[in-house]
């Protein structure tokens, strides 16, 4: 073998060493490429040794080029595409009222323990977050926005949204956005112009109303697919779209966080069945589009809890879709619709204490009668109200000797079904079995629901 042989092997072993330990393989590579040490070199064989190290240590990287393709995720297309698509059916509400004012009352104003079958506002319900963190905390409205409270002084304006639900330019939107309203104005997307708009029909107790603008042309009216709010599961996507704060034309996304929950809603705060989000819903959001990643509309942007803040706490709630498509027919038609009351105060005796309860020889749950209005189903039906007037250590103010109603066409009163519950989702027409608990004993009364409407300041 001859020397130079010999040294060509200790250098290839050398190399292969250094990179093996991963020690100094780019220092050696540039020493052994500069002119002068190549020009030393007494074979070809250790040129090809370079050549080969050349190969082996990468040179330095350069930045990547940005490519917004790749770059978004999959659900970030997903959800500019929803928007995309349904942007401009979405429906930017404004109203303006004078010496009117809204009949809505302001949610979580709190809760006494009782409740009113009359039609006048004020809550039957046990608070619908006893237990949680949430306990206690007032709902906001998710809706108007710029008004003031207190006094009207002038004109008062606030705003909400909307969506277009069909070819004839129909919006549906809150019934809490438009109630009291003198003026309504609309405006679409990209559209700097405003509507006249006028109700067409509402259904007060669902927090629903469905309006229409003079004049809009037709190419402006985008309506967005109604989906299917049945089925719908925590943890899909939802994006809400809407007028925060009079922010026109905003997009907030989350997911479904719950599709089991009651709470109170219309100007009556019926337990109702919602869809739970955390979606940012904040003032202004009301009325608006609560989307699934198909782009269909799954349920209108209604309340949220705010915490006494009247903003969002990453709690809101959306009627759902289902509930709205069964009202619609009735809604183009030009009805104000209403549900059936019986038409009496009482009390819900699942949110008193249940040591009093047990001391006034009372049941744990079902509803005792305050007061039977005069003229109502329930004053008809033969159903009465005590006299003896007592107040509990919370002070809350009840009225003893009275019918205790226990069941509802065979459901049984409590937490979870209040009276105003049971009696809502029946219809005027219809007649209903009571089984109540009159001086000890249990009877039954049969009640027909007829039209009836109460003293609004009762």
């Amino acid at each position: 073998m001859s020397t130079g042989s010999s040294k060509t092997k200790k250098a290839v072993l050398a190399v292969s060493a250094a990179l093996a330990l991963g020690i100094g393989g780019v220092a050696l590579y540039e020493h052994n490429s500069s002119p002068s040490q190549t020009a030393q070199t007494q074979s070809g064989q250790t040129t090809l040794v370079e050549a080969s190290l050349a190969q082996a240590v990468p040179a330095k990287s350069a930045v990547p080029v940005f490519n917004p393709v790749h770059a978004k995720t999959e659900n970030e297309r997903n959800t500019v595409d929803v928007v995309r698509a349904a942007q401009d059916g979405l429906v930017y509400v404004s109203v303006q009222s004078g010496t009117k004012t809204a009949t809505a009352p302001p949610k979580g104003s709190g809760n006494s323990g009782k409740g009113q079958q009359g039609g006048s506002q004020g809550s039957g319900q046990a608070d619908p977050f006893a237990g949680t963190p949430f306990q206690g905390m007032p709902f906001g409205q998710g809706g108007q926005d710029g008004g003031s409270s207190g006094t009207p002084q002038g004109p008062q304006r606030g705003t909400g949204s909307g969506f277009f639900v069909d070819a004839k330019g129909d919006i549906l939107t809150n019934y809490h956005v438009v109630d009291g309203a003198d003026t309504i104005t609309i405006r679409v997307h990209n559209h700097p112009e405003t509507y006249t708009a006028k109700v067409i029909g509402t259904a007060p107790d669902y927090d629903l109303a469905l309006i229409r603008a003079d004049g809009l042309p037709k190419n402006l009216i985008k309506p967005i697919p109604l989906g299917n709010s049945d089925g719908l599961e925590p943890g899909l996507k939802a994006i809400a779209l809407g007028a925060p704060f009079d922010l026109d034309f905003s997009v907030t996304e989350g997911i479904i966080s719950s599709n089991a929950r009651t709470i109170p809603v219309g100007t009556r705060d019926v337990n109702q069945s919602v869809i739970q989000t955390d979606a940012a819903i904040n003032p202004g959001n009301s009325g608006g589009p609560l989307l699934d990643s198909s782009g269909q509309v799954i349920g209108i942007n209604t309340q949220i809890l705010s915490g006494g803040s009247d903003q969002n706490a990453g709690v809101g709630f959306a009627i759902p879709i289902n509930t709205a498509k069964s009202l619609l027919p009735r809604l183009e038609a030009g009805s104000k619709i209403t549900t059936p009351v019986l038409g009496l105060r009482y009390a819900d005796l699942a949110s008193l204490d249940s040591a009093a309860l047990k001391a006034l020889n009372l049941p744990s749950s079902g509803a005792l009668v305050q007061e039977v209005l005069p003229g109502s189903p329930a004053a008809k039906a033969g159903l009465k109200a005590g006299t003896q007037k007592i107040t509990l250590q919370d002070g809350t103010p009840l009225t003893l000797g009275g019918d205790v109603i226990l069941s509802v066409n065979g459901k049984l009163i409590g937490q979870n079904n209040s009276l105003q519950s049971a009696i809502f989702g029946l219809s005027l027409g219809d007649s209903v079995k009571l089984s109540i608990k009159r001086g000890g004993k249990v009877t039954e009364l049969s009640v027909k629901l007829s039209e009836f409407a109460p003293p609004t300041n009762s």
